[in-house]
């Protein structure tokens, strides 16, 4: 099949961590012989960031750690659809794309297109900015495919689409998995951005908090801190690293003895079930796992086997300690957590499911497609 997605940017990860699961898809669909195009516009704000802070060597090393994946940059004014979908089977727009390129795309379909099309939704927006959601014109798409049963369900009640897909983030295993490193910089890392205030007092509670009173040697990696926040990692004891190209992750895993996952409030409280992209990649890498109170309402994993919840600062303290105390336990708990990924959910799976998907709109005799949540 030609498939063809329109995403914010694949070349750049800066404060974008939908590139991680692209990339993944992408490369297994073009293992599957599919033919791939990807459009990201040009100037995005991540690829600019990236580039204005670190040049064009990132750049260099992303297609060298990604060989025969690329971008096709456009501007919206001029960019061709008809020659862009020349021939298209299964054409994917993602939230973070341009309403009105969002728009277009419908149109276009309902006009010209017998390719499926699908809108991709792997944020909290339809919760914290339902407004700016509202805004997408999907009348024109075969259907959602939402990165959780909880943001399902908000466009089916919402009628924002006439079909909706649960369609989870996963493991690109090709890129993450364990790394071996007899030399260990610390006990703890965490790599994740600040949060824009999603997740400022959960980070004091489960982060630095516990690091301070354990003593423990920690590094963070991420972007957007600011000054307070880069204080406040000072006061802990907490090393800085800075952006940190996804694809170095599994290296700079093997040097640290654990990882903690923080999730954003939005996730905790609105949106339970969704553990975002980061857990799946950590389990891949065979870190042992710590996470913030979460919900996992949809059963992706087994609490206490892939990884521990902490239900309070206290208790993040409690499994800290008895990580680092008891490696055998740790070994173990990671094991469990890689084999659930390895089981359940890489990009593999994920482009099994989408396929699945896909083949459901293109049967002219099937039933009519119910919500899936």
């Amino acid at each position: 099949m030609k498939i063809v997605l329109f995403y914010h940017s694949l070349l750049s990860d800066w404060n974008h961590g939908n590139a991680h699961f692209l990339r993944g898809v992408a490369r297994e669909l073009k293992e599957c012989g599919h033919e791939i195009a990807i459009y990201e516009p040009k100037d995005g704000w991540s690829l600019s960031h990236l580039i204005a802070e670190h040049g064009e060597t990132p750049i260099e090393e992303f297609r060298r750690a990604y060989p025969g994946l690329e971008s096709v940059f456009y501007r919206p004014e001029s960019l061709d659809l008809d020659a862009a979908l020349a021939g298209a089977d299964l054409v994917i727009a993602h939230e973070w794309s341009e309403p009105a390129l969002v728009r277009t795309l419908g149109a276009h379909r309902k006009t010209r297109g017998r390719y499926a099309l699908f809108f991709h939704d792997t944020h909290h927006r339809s919760v914290t900015q339902p407004e700016s959601m509202a805004a997408y014109d999907l009348s024109g798409y075969d259907g959602v495919l939402a990165y959780g049963a909880a943001i399902a369900r908000i466009y089916k009640s919402r009628g924002w689409a006439r079909r909706v897909w649960v369609w989870h983030e996963a493991a690109d295993v090709r890129t993450f998995y364990p790394v071996e490193s007899a030399e260990k910089d610390g006990d703890l890392v965490w790599i994740g951005n600040w949060g824009d205030g999603e997740r400022t007092a959960e980070l004091e509670e489960f982060l630095l908090e516990p690091v301070r009173a354990l003593g423990l040697k920690a590094r963070v990696y991420g972007v957007r801190y600011p000054a307070a926040a880069l204080d406040a990692l000072k006061k802990s004891g907490i090393e800085y690293g800075g952006w940190v190209a996804n694809y170095r992750v599994p290296e700079i895993f093997a040097r640290f003895r654990l990882t903690v996952h923080i999730h954003r409030r939005p996730y905790t409280h609105a949106l339970p079930g969704i553990p975002t992209i980061r857990p799946f990649e950590a389990l891949a890498c065979g870190m042992p796992l710590v996470c913030s109170p979460w919900r996992d309402s949809e059963g992706l994993f087994t609490d206490g086997e892939d990884y521990l919840v902490a239900a309070d600062g206290a208790d993040m303290k409690r499994h800290l300690r008895a990580l680092l105390d008891d490696p055998d336990r740790a070994a173990a708990l990671a094991r469990h957590g890689r084999a659930t990924i390895l089981e359940r959910h890489t990009a593999a799976h994920r482009v099994h499911e989408l396929i699945a998907i896909y083949a459901q709109t293109r049967r002219a005799d099937a039933a009519p497609l119910r919500f899936s949540a």
